[in-house]
C-alpha cells in the first residue's frame, strides 16, 4: 500500500467503525442500558472524527484520488459522490446537535433527531465504503494536487 490508498483505507475503517458504534449504541439506548449508550455514542463520535481529520489531512497534505473507471461511469460516480457528500455533512450537522441535545439533557430532541441521524449516519458509512470500493478496488484512479499546492501554486 502506498501513500495515496493507505490514508483513505484507514480513513474508511473510522467510519466503518463508528457506524458500527452508533448501531451498538442505538441498540443499548432501547434496552435502557443509557450509561453504556452513552458511552458507545461518545466512541461512535470519537471514530467519526479520527476519520475526519485523516480525511482532511489527506486532501489537504497529500491530494483526492481522481475517477479511474470508464468515462461512461464518470456522470453516475460523480452524482453519487455528491449525494455522499451532501449526506454525510447533513450527518455530521445532525451528529453534533444530537450530542448536544444529549449532554444538555434535551432528552426528547435528543432521542426525536437521534433516530433520524442515525438512519444518516449508516446510509453515509454505506455510500463512503462504496466511494472507496470504487476509487481503490474497482477503479484505481490518479491522484490530484494537494490543496496546499494548488492554492499556493508549489
Amino acid at each position: 500500500m502506498d501513500l495515496y490508498t493507505i490514508f483513505p483505507t484507514i480513513s474508511t475503517f473510522f467510519i466503518v467503525v463508528s457506524a458500527i458504534l452508533v448501531a451498538i449504541g442505538w441498540n443499548l439506548a432501547i434496552k435502557r442500558r443509557l450509561e453504556a449508550h452513552k458511552k458507545t455514542m461518545i466512541a461512535a463520535a470519537i471514530a467519526a472524527i479520527i476519520f475526519f481529520i485523516i480525511y482532511s489531512s489527506r486532501t489537504l497534505l497529500v491530494g483526492n484520488t481522481d475517477w479511474g473507471g470508464p468515462d461512461s461511469l464518470a456522470p453516475y460516480y460523480y452524482v453519487f459522490l455528491i449525494f455522499h457528500i451532501v449526506l454525510a455533512t447533513v450527518g455530521a450537522v445532525f451528529g453534533i446537535t444530537t450530542l448536544v441535545f444529549g449532554f444538555k439533557e434535551k432528552y426528547a430532541k435528543h432521542r426525536r433527531l437521534g433516530r433520524i441521524t442515525s438512519i444518516v449516519w449508516f446510509v453515509t458509512a454505506i455510500t463512503g465504503v462504496a466511494v472507496y470500493i470504487l476509487l481503490y478496488v474497482m477503479y484505481p484512479g490518479g491522484h490530484t494536487k494537494p490543496v496546499f499546492d494548488i492554492l499556493f501554486r508549489l
